[in-house]
């Protein structure tokens, strides 16, 4: 233990429930407790009980590497920034600032997202800008937006959820994703009112079978098509809140005629969910009150996601869920920061305070904060899929921070490729992760136990990140590293290295905008208070969005007439599955920090692809047999789970792994046209088995 080392009370670095904990320094390292808290109530996964391991891994990176060859060689701070400053200086002389481009992650505290949204605009004077959450939590919040008139995962805090009478979770398996979350559904569950929609008889489905819930199994790709039906029960049976619709909606007319189309029977044809289901569904959400709509990633990461979103929405608003005391409709987010990173400018769209970049209004007001001239701050940019498209060709340098695109972008190998034609690729992290093993210069960056910070969760709580150890010598923060080479390229305005400072400067670029922090600081996070934003000067914090009303300027939410954008498509051959993805208990997004926690990965060693006995047996595959998934962008190599819990026209493959065990080798880089989140969930693939076992741990090198 050193003299910077403290106990300290803070929140697990994973996902965005947020769990609180305690760590208390040792000499080898800390120690984690769980601590007492409204989203976890004092438990903690897996993942959260051996987060500590890796701030003490010998494999940490502590010095900048530059690449020689096809290996590193550590050079110092000053010579790593002049290198880069200089190349970026050179890149946007000859072909101008759109040339470089910035990739954030939403386990980035808000003050570095800030920060990093300020640097692309300020110091780059690039457009080009996004972040990892464009894979996440993009069509949720284009849904939100649109019907609501803001995004705010939860509008509402998860403890609601104690006394609600029926939840549908349409699209997510929190049992694995966010295990501390379950208990909020425990009283659902005892009055047998967990609705549970997945392809899959994950573990979260599995929590159905106790107090009679329903598993509801939709073909992959249909849940759009799910939720119109519901739609179309909900108005032909009187099921609506036509009072709620009446006072508090508009688009209602439109919305009943549209669900004439989707008649109970032509539903079960296209996703195989039986009529009599549907109805018993539709029926428990309307009966007594208490009722909660929650989506995840299973329903919107495709093409029409966020059309599904949105049709979920319709359903709340229907039901008169949305803002009524008891009940309510959000949706999960899943990064750590998701919410926070996607409010404050990583996206290519936004300025800080969830503002527009094209709003004249909000760009003078950011750019008073900045200290610049409205006009110099770059218009919109592309977002993240378009962005990597255009790696060696109008973008020739990238910075990446706290994302590892290598594993999680669809389309995988292509990716590499691109990134491969760059003039200049800078990753910031602490592990060389397999984007960083493709980088021209490796930055070591700060871990979450070694910074200040704040991180906003699932439930839009703004939350104190506490330090609790020293750094690494070498290693430095993202602040740090940004106000370095900020100075380096003569970048006008402030850059402080003090997270407290920058936070400040964040609270005052937000105010007035959808995501108001203006009224926080670290000092009054300090406190104890309770945060939850909009939290303009002199408010106590809005806990429960649109109590009185909805964002839009008539107070109206938007009941908004959605269609599917394609028709399910049969199976072409024997071998041929539809492929869907997602995440284990043991492993978080694409596995660089859990795959080096020794418990983690000995839990889940290798990939495996969940099957159906019947596809099994006709493929000739047996539990644990090596097989090869194919299609035209890739091949993986995974072990066969063989499960009656999937559809037999299904298989399930984890995100995790890299190397050929990179499901997203197989993923296709398309992408919904309003929030454009890639199509994740609906892969065609022919499976076979094959002759040895699956590689998993292989590296991508450049």
């Amino acid at each position: 233990m050193t003299a910077d080392a403290a106990i300290a009370d803070t929140h697990c670095p994973y996902c965005a429930l947020q769990c609180a904990m305690r760590l208390t320094p040792q000499r080898d390292g800390a120690r984690v407790d769980a601590r007492e808290f409204p989203t976890n109530r004092g438990g903690l996964c897996k993942k959260g009980w051996t987060a500590a391991e890796l701030l003490t891994r010998g494999d940490r990176l502590t010095a900048p590497l530059r690449r020689n060859g096809d290996r590193f060689e550590e050079i110092g701070w000053g010579e790593a920034l002049d290198e880069v400053a200089g190349t970026l200086r050179a890149l946007r002389r000859t072909h101008g600032a759109d040339a470089v481009g910035v990739f954030g992650g939403g386990g980035l505290t808000n003050e570095k997202a800030y920060q990093l949204g300020k640097f692309a605009r300020v110091a780059l004077g690039t457009s080009r800008i996004d972040y990892n959450g464009r894979f996440c939590m993009s069509s949720a919040a284009a849904a939100g937006n649109r019907a609501f008139g803001i995004d705010r995962g939860l509008p509402f805090p998860v403890a609601d959820l104690d006394e609600a009478h029926t939840v549908l979770l349409l699209g997510s398996n929190v049992a694995a994703t966010m295990p501390p979350f379950i208990r909020h559904l425990s009283r659902a569950r005892e009055r047998g009112g967990l609705i549970v929609v997945d392809p899959r008889r994950s573990e979260t489905a599995r929590l159905t079978d106790e107090g009679g819930g329903i598993h509801v199994q939709p073909a992959p790709g249909t849940d759009l098509v799910l939720i119109l039906g519901l739609i179309h029960i909900v108005i032909a049976e009187g099921l609506a809140d036509e009072g709620y619709i009446a006072q508090r909606t508009v688009g209602f007319d439109a919305l009943r005629v549209s669900a004439n189309a989707w008649w109970p029977e032509r539903v079960q044809q296209m996703t195989g969910v039986p009529v009599p289901l549907l109805r018993s569904v539709a029926r428990r959400l309307a009966e007594n009150g208490g009722t909660y709509i929650l989506t995840g990633r299973g329903v919107e990461q495709h093409v029409d996601g966020t059309d599904t979103a949105t049709a979920a929405i319709n359903l709340a608003l229907l039901l008169g869920l949305p803002g009524t005391p008891g009940n309510g409709y959000g949706t999960l987010t899943g990064q750590g920061n998701g919410q926070g990173g996607r409010e404050h400018g990583q996206k290519c769209d936004q300025l800080p305070g969830y503002r527009k970049i094209t709003d004249p209004a909000a760009r003078a007001h950011v750019a008073r904060v900045w200290g610049v001239p409205a006009d110099s701050l770059p218009g919109p940019g592309v977002p993240a899929l378009e962005l990597l498209d255009l790696l060696g060709d109008e973008v020739h340098a990238l910075l990446v921070h706290g994302s590892n695109v290598v594993v999680s972008a669809p389309d995988a190998d292509s990716v590499a490729q691109r990134l491969g034609r760059l003039q200049l690729l800078v990753v910031c992290d602490f592990f060389l992760s397999e984007t960083a093993q493709l980088a021209d210069v490796v930055l070591p960056v700060t871990q979450w136990a070694e910074e200040e910070g704040t991180m906003t969760s699932l439930e839009g709580r703004v939350l104190r990140r506490r330090r609790a150890l020293a750094a690494p010598a070498g290693a430095r923060s993202e602040l740090w590293i940004m106000s370095e080479l900020a100075r380096r390229l003569d970048a006008p305005g402030t850059w402080s290295t003090d997270p407290a400072e920058v936070f400040d400067e964040l609270a005052l670029a937000s105010e007035g905008g959808p995501a108001d922090y203006s009224g926080l600081s670290h000092e009054l996070l300090d406190t104890g208070l309770t945060a939850h934003w909009p939290f303009p000067r002199g408010s106590r914090g809005t806990p429960r969005l649109f109590e009185e009303r909805f964002a839009h300027d008539d107070g109206r939410a938007r009941l908004v007439v959605v269609h599917p954008r394609r028709e399910r498509s049969e199976p072409s051959g024997a071998a041929d599955l539809t492929l869907i993805t997602g995440r284990l208990l043991e492993h978080y997004q694409s596995g660089a920090q859990t795959r080096r926690v020794p418990e983690l990965l000995a839990a889940r060693p290798e990939l495996t692809a969940q099957l159906h006995p019947a596809t099994a047996v006709r493929l000739g595959v047996s539990d644990g047999d090596p097989i090869e998934l194919r299609n035209t962008r890739g091949a993986v190599r995974a072990r066969a789970e063989v499960t009656a819990g999937i559809r037999h026209d299904t298989v399930f493959l984890p995100f995790h792994y890299p190397g050929d065990a990179r499901a997203n080798l197989l993923t296709e880089g398309v992408t919904d046209p309003i929030s454009a989140m890639p199509e994740f969930k609906r892969t065609r693939v022919s499976v076979h088995a094959a002759s040895d076992t699956p590689v998993v741990e292989t590296a991508v090198s450049r």
